[in-house]
């Protein structure tokens, strides 16, 4: 696994639009991102104005983040994305959390 961040909180969260662009699997641009949960190379959790948003694959790595406005790209082999509803336990779960429910 590659390096592993949590937590960074965007300050302006004054954009709420909410974009994801993929380009061929390889390629996702997410604007109105307010938070990047954690991500390594298989999975990044984000905090968007339309609620956690999940990105599952292989290789990944954050191409580019624009603090200000609330952009993250993300390039490798993207396999699927999934939005968390908020009102069912709260926060999703990583891969620990869903081996010892």
């Amino acid at each position: 696994m590659s390096e592993y961040v949590t937590n960074q909180r965007y300050q302006n969260s004054t954009n709420s639009d909410h974009e994801v662009i993929m380009k061929g699997r390889k390629l996702l641009e997410i604007s109105g991102v307010k938070e990047v949960q954690s991500f390594d190379s298989e999975e990044f959790l984000l905090e968007t104005v339309m609620g956690f948003l999940s990105v599952r694959g292989h290789d990944l790595h954050m191409k580019n983040l624009n603090v200000e406005e609330g952009i993250v790209s993300i390039v490798g082999k993207v396999d699927d994305l999934i939005y968390v509803d908020s009102s069912g336990s709260g926060k999703p779960k990583g891969l620990f959390g869903k081996l010892f429910k």
